[in-house]
């Protein structure tokens, strides 16, 4: 037991030596560290004292490069300062130069004013002093001669114009003349020029059509039962049949040559289907109607494209398809209308006009013949009035009320289309003109010579584009026969319609005549 107590309290004797122990280790540890966290302290206020130092020392080093270079640029400032002063003022002292010569050409120029005055003033009383010693002389002449002044001028105008009446007259004719040769040469080069450039087939439409069929027993069935078949193609087409003894053929007959062809493809469409009955023909009429409205159409845009042309209305572009079926003496209106711009255009372009509006002017200007014969009116108030309608320029409109001369042109261009739509309308062929209307073209003129006093006899040759007067030479002499020509030509403008011109030759002849017996 004793023991057992000797070693326990061993033990507890062991604890507290070892905890003492351990409190004097760490007490030294503590001061030991404690020494250390001093030193360190230290040493960081040495190291940051150190550092505002140095702070302190690159603040002043960067204050003062800063001056320095502040005080360069407040020197380059200076120095730029002083050129600009000096650029000043080098310039004051030019514009003081400058305001020292203006002011002495404004003296000298004040100076020559003052002279050129005095001068004017010098001159001034001159002319009167002249005029007053030219007055005084025509006095003294007037009270020589016994006559005045005015009554002098006409005594001399009256001589003059006696002795000059024949010499101005015979000049007048020759300068007459000389212009006539000149312009016409001119016209001729100028039109001869544009119809080469321009040359077109000649065409004449017919009012009648033939359609040919694959045998005559085709005839009987287009007539069909009692005539009904017939009967309905003529009554919805607007087109007489003509079936004669004429082998394998029908002839169509209208004086509408749009109908006409409506009738054709209508007709040829049966008898290539075979079916024909009323109302089949019904049927393909108006289908045919249908595709024919296409084709105007389509005939509208291509002449617009042929010619260059655009900015057409599409109406206005149908309306001009329908040309293609119109005609007038036989002559294709859309084909003269083309033709006539394309005249129009060539003759324009020679004379430094406008092409384009040439073409467009000559194009339209029987624009009213696609529907005169829907509409009351002469095809010129008609295409008038389809002009406005479409906003067409107003030179265009005059064009086209002129071109019959029954408006005043009122531009070149205007000249031009009648000039063109002359020749279109003239040239051999191109239009069918009866017999009886050559005939009394003929008597007409020479009616308007034999009409005038002083003519012996009137003939119309040439197909009445030359007509030749034959005058009295007792009676008129060669001033007057140059008057007559004049007449004759006033006389056959104002009266008579006529394509292309007409040449007038006055013919004074004297012949001596004997007989020996």
């Amino acid at each position: 037991m004793n023991s057992t107590f000797f070693s326990i309290l061993l033990v507890i004797l062991g604890i507290l030596i070892g905890f003492i122990v351990a409190l004097v280790v760490n007490y030294f540890r503590a001061s030991r560290t404690s020494k250390k966290a001093n030193a360190l302290i230290e040493q960081a206020k040495k190291d940051i004292e150190k550092l505002k130092r140095d702070a302190a020392i690159e603040q002043k080093e960067e204050a003062h490069k800063m001056k320095m270079d502040l005080d360069k640029e407040i020197r380059e400032k200076k120095e730029e300062l002083k050129e600009s002063e000096k650029r000043l003022l080098q310039r004051e002292a030019n514009m003081d130069k400058r305001d020292e010569m203006h002011q002495k050409r404004e003296s000298a120029l004040d100076e020559r004013e003052q002279k050129l005055e005095e001068r004017q003033i010098e001159i001034q009383n001159e002319k009167s002093k002249v005029e007053d010693i030219k007055k005084e002389q025509l006095e003294l002449l007037e009270k020589i001669s016994g006559f005045g002044k005015e009554k002098a001028r006409e005594l001399v105008m009256s001589q003059v114009k006696e002795s000059m009446s024949k010499e101005i007259a015979e000049y007048i004719r020759e300068s007459e003349n000389e212009a006539k040769l000149t312009a016409d040469k001119k016209a001729r080069e100028l039109i001869v020029t544009s119809m080469q450039r321009y040359a077109a087939d000649i065409a004449s439409d017919q009012t009648v059509t033939v359609v040919d069929l694959p045998n005559d027993e085709m005839k009987g069935r287009i007539i069909g039962r009692e005539g009904r078949n017939i009967r309905t193609i003529e009554a919805i087409t607007g087109v007489d049949l003509i079936i004669d003894d004429t082998p394998e053929a029908v002839v169509l007959s209208s004086f509408d040559p749009l109908r006409r062809e409506i009738a054709r493809v209508t007709l040829e469409s049966l008898i290539k289907d075979g079916r024909i009955h009323p109302t089949r023909i019904e049927e393909l009429y108006d289908k045919i109607c249908k595709d024919m409205k296409k084709q105007i159409i389509q005939y509208g845009h291509d002449v617009t494209f042929e010619l260059g042309l655009t900015k057409f209305d599409p109406d206005l572009i149908e309306i001009i398809g329908k040309l293609h079926f119109r005609t007038s003496y036989g002559q294709n209106a859309l084909e003269h209308s083309k033709e006539v711009a394309e005249l129009s255009g060539l003759i324009a372009g020679e004379l430094g006009e406008n092409v384009a509006l040439a073409k467009r002017a000559g194009l339209l200007h029987d624009i009213g013949k696609a529907i005169d014969h829907e509409i009351e009116g002469s095809h010129v108030d008609i295409g008038i009035d389809i002009a406005k309608k479409y906003n067409e320029n107003d030179i265009v409109i005059n064009a086209i009320a002129s071109h019959h001369g029954d408006t005043t042109a009122t531009s070149v261009i205007s000249v031009i289309v009648a000039i063109a739509d002359a020749l279109s309308a003239s040239r051999p062929g191109a239009r069918n003109d009866s017999l009886e209307n050559y005939i009394q073209r003929l008597s007409q003129l020479e009616e308007v010579g034999n009409g005038i006093a002083g003519v012996e006899k009137t003939y119309a040759v040439q197909a009445g584009r030359e007509l030749r007067v034959i005058v009295k030479p007792e009676e008129v002499d060669d001033l007057e026969a140059h008057k007559i020509a004049r007449e004759v030509k006033e006389k056959i403008e104002s009266n008579m319609k006529y394509p292309g011109t007409i040449k007038i030759t006055v013919v004074r002849e004297t012949r001596a005549q004997e007989e020996a017996k």
